[in-house]
């Protein structure tokens, strides 16, 4: 058996985060790293103890969901709540960040961010990542990986 790699062993765990996703619309998970360790994790889904997208629908505006609160962000948030720095941290999301996440994660000091799938990728989001010398990679999917999520589909 093949050992995967610290990126796709991450990755996996992001995966894994995003079967928490209370959201209908895209699930979605984030973890973040420091010095190959799990900092925090997040999912895509509402406000403790608000109302769910799996239970009321989505509260849909501008053909965004309103009601969520995205991966990155809540990942972000856990680590604020707890008083974890994320100062030259990495992030591995599911889908590639949006605007607004791509600006936290900058924002939040996170150096590296790492995505398996390309998700409506904002050009200023690239410009952005690139202006704040933020590395962007994607990461493929290993076939145990992929078996994962087939699994639980």
């Amino acid at each position: 058996m093949n050992r995967i790699s610290w990126d796709q062993y991450f990755m996996a765990q992001s995966h894994l985060l995003a079967l928490r996703s209370t959201c209908t619309r895209l699930t979605v998970g984030a973890t973040v790293v420091r010095d190959k360790r799990i900092i925090a994790g997040g999912y895509n889904g509402s406000i403790a103890g608000g109302d769910h997208c799996i239970d009321k629908g989505c509260y849909v505006i501008d053909n965004h969901c309103v009601r969520t609160i995205h991966a990155e962000m809540n990942a972000l948030l856990q680590c604020a709540k707890f008083g974890v720095p994320t100062e030259n941290a990495e992030i591995y999301v599911t889908h590639f960040p949006c605007l607004q996440c791509c600006k936290a994660l900058i924002q939040a000091g996170i150096k590296t961010v790492y995505y398996a799938e390309d998700y409506k990728n904002h050009p200023h989001a690239i410009e952005l990542f690139e202006q704040a010398d933020v590395k962007v990679e994607k990461v493929e999917l290993t076939e145990q990986v992929i078996d994962f999520r087939k699994i639980n589909q």
